[in-house]
């Protein structure tokens, strides 16, 4: 596998026809599909085992599986969310869909094609499901995706329409609204809504803003409709731009935020910005009203050393200086927002609550490291580093993510951020006692 692994990595593409090329991309593809569906059965193998090893440490029925998502998540590089959704695909197929299995594992189909069959199906009976994993046939490999999910759902709805109804209601109930950072210091407002009232939203926007256009407005169709959203949703009057008071917490160098140096910012939630955009936020030029929390990172290695306890939106507290610090879950590869502040070494075990000792976790990955098995510990250092050890003896590090500070490309040596100075720069020390004082 080592040997097939390097000789890819080697692989340049240079001398072939193209007819090899396509060839051999068609092989690829075949193998990679092939591989998807060894993966699928190595991962229900390990959930089977793992639920059979807490069984016999007396784990109760509900909780056993607890942290296999998460195992699994390290070991393909993604989210605990992704984890958990291929462990509930492996389980799936591994019991329930043998002919999409079969496949998988003849690279005739893809693991997103997997994924499809499992997701329509998920609200059949066994023997129904069984039924449609049969009768696919060729379907499952020859059609496209926006067929296949069409004679999917045909298929489902003439076995159990009262299923499909009771699905619906389901996913009424999963309705949800939330954010995510977009390029170009944008964001996605997302909005998961029954088809009648997002096609209603829409309509309504439209409408707004083709009237607004009819009566002289110069702004675009899309630009009117995003601000109407802003501006109804905040109870604000329709006509031009939301004016939006916001709170950010805003993690920036003296430099960049003071002397206009180059380099970024952190903008807790959201990440980088540029260095204009804090010095806007700040007050440093022009900007929205905004109520700022104040924090200061050490220059010689980036740790945050004070937060302003005066903030006038925040509550003071080690809680929130730890999602400040860690901004996302800290699981290697899991991006999740921050739910609960967890103590690395558990009270239970002799850990303090202190900031060492601290880390911003999601809700799942802090429930699955309860299960049997997981071991935490902090390596000191000047930035925060937190080993963890999953039950089959797997080692991740997990890196506190750097402060901003300003480029330092061509400094003098003598400068006032060079790292062997370890007081620290002038403006650092009046912080640190005005911060300490408070």
């Amino acid at each position: 596998m080592r040997a097939l692994g390097e000789a890819l990595a080697r692989f340049e593409g240079r001398g072939d026809v193209g007819a090899d090329l396509v060839a051999l991309v068609a092989a690829l593809e075949d193998l990679k599909c092939r591989a998807e569906g060894a993966q699928v059965m190595a991962s229900a193998a390990l959930d089977a085992v793992q639920r059979a090893e807490q069984a016999a440490a007396g784990v109760p029925a509900e909780r056993r599986g607890q942290g296999v998502g998460l195992q699994l998540a390290l070991a393909r590089r993604e989210s605990h969310h992704r984890g958990r959704q291929h462990l509930g695909l492996a389980r799936a197929l591994a019991s329930e869909l043998p002919c999409t299995l079969q496949a998988l594992r003849s690279g005739r189909i893809s693991e997103w094609r997997a994924t499809l069959v499992v997701r329509e199906t998920a609200c059949l009976s066994l023997e129904h499901r069984a039924e449609v994993d049969r009768s696919l046939g060729d379907g499952l490999h020859l059609s496209g995706e926006r067929e296949l999910v069409g004679e999917l759902r045909r298929l489902t709805y003439g076995l159990d329409a009262e299923s499909v109804v009771a699905r619906r209601r389901r996913a009424e109930s999963e309705r949800a609204v939330w954010l995510r950072p977009a390029p170009d210091t944008m964001t996605y407002l997302t909005a998961l809504l029954p088809v009648t009232e997002g096609v209603g939203v829409l309509a309504a926007l439209t409408r707004a803003a083709d009237s607004a256009r009819a009566e002289g407005d110069v702004r675009r169709r899309g630009q009117v409709m995003a601000d109407l959203l802003v501006t109804r949703a905040l109870g604000q009057p329709d006509g031009g731009r939301p004016q939006v008071p916001v709170t950010v917490n805003l993690v920036v160098s003296d430099e960049v935020l003071l002397g206009g140096a180059a380099g970024s910012a952190e903008v807790a939630g959201y990440g980088p910005v540029p260095g204009a955009l804090a010095r806007d936020l700040a007050g440093v030029g022009p900007a929205a009203e905004v109520a700022l929390r104040r924090l200061y990172a050490r220059p010689a290695d980036g740790a945050l050393v004070a937060v302003d306890s005066r903030s006038r939106c925040f509550p003071a507290g080690l809680a929130e200086l730890v999602r400040l610090r860690d901004r996302t879950c800290r699981t290697p590869w899991c991006d999740a927002p921050i739910r609960h502040t967890d103590h690395v070494r558990p009270v239970a075990d002799g850990g303090s609550t202190v900031l060492p000792n601290a880390q911003g976790l999601c809700e799942a990955c802090n429930h699955a490291k309860q299960a049997p098995g997981w071991t935490q510990v902090v390596r000191a250092g000047p930035r925060h580093e937190v080993f963890t050890t999953t039950p089959t003896g797997e080692r991740h590090r997990s890196t506190a993510p750097p402060c901003p500070r300003p480029q330092a490309l061509d400094r003098p040596p003598d400068h006032r951020f060079d790292p062997d100075r370890r007081r620290g720069s002038a403006l650092e020390l009046v912080l640190r006692r005005h911060l300490t004082a408070v």
